[in-house]
């Protein structure tokens, strides 16, 4: 499950919902839940912030397509951290998100 939280917003989804269920939660897949959606947030604000500056400076679309594929490089480097299963942060933006969601935890439901 902590490789197919790599894999699209679709497949973390896929993964978020496989680990709640789980009555045993890992903390490898924990780990790389967060890892994977800090890195899709990431991507949004690039995207987003890419697309405002290409429509006033036009002539910088090459470097932002390369900036663009920054996360994917990412999603590579935390697929292969999750498939030796190793808690190890990705580059550049990996620290940021460390810590900063846990899955784990159990919240009280209304009865």
């Amino acid at each position: 499950m902590a490789i197919v939280a790599y894999i699209t917003l679709i497949g973390w989804i896929i993964s978020y919902l496989e680990f709640k269920k789980s009555p045993e939660k890992s903390r490898l897949v924990n780990y790389h839940l967060g890892q994977s959606l800090g890195i899709i947030i990431t991507s949004f604000v690039l995207s987003i912030a890419s697309s405002i500056i290409l429509a006033i400076i036009p002539s910088l679309g090459f470097i932002f397509y390369i900036v663009l594929l920054i996360p994917f490089l990412l999603l590579l480097l935390g697929v292969i951290a999750a498939n030796n299963e190793m808690e190890k942060p990705v580059p550049i933006i990996g620290k940021i998100f460390e810590g900063r969601f846990n899955f784990a935890s159990e919240k009280p439901g209304n009865i």
